[in-house]
């Protein structure tokens, strides 16, 4: 499986993750994502900066595969994805 690489933006600092993460395709490694934007949103607030910070996740060679901001992560709440009868 595909490695991927979460790399957090926020204005010119770019924090690195240095283990990334096996997963089967770019559709899961949007997903983990938005999981751990919502997550950090939750436990660290929604300030100005953080709002405007990007997750760029990376494959093995370092090409970014997308960028994923964190204003985004909100647009749709995560029950919203699920089917409704």
């Amino acid at each position: 499986m595909p490695r991927y690489f979460f790399n957090t933006r926020i204005g010119d600092e770019l924090i690195d993750d240095p283990e990334g993460e096996e997963l089967r395709d770019p559709d899961r490694a949007w997903e983990v994502a938005r999981a751990m934007i919502i997550e950090l949103i939750r436990s660290e607030g929604a300030d100005g900066a953080l709002l405007n910070a990007v997750i760029e996740v990376t494959d093995d060679d370092g090409d970014i595969v997308l960028e994923f901001p964190f204003a985004e992560a909100l647009l749709d709440p995560p029950d919203s994805l699920q089917t409704r009868h």
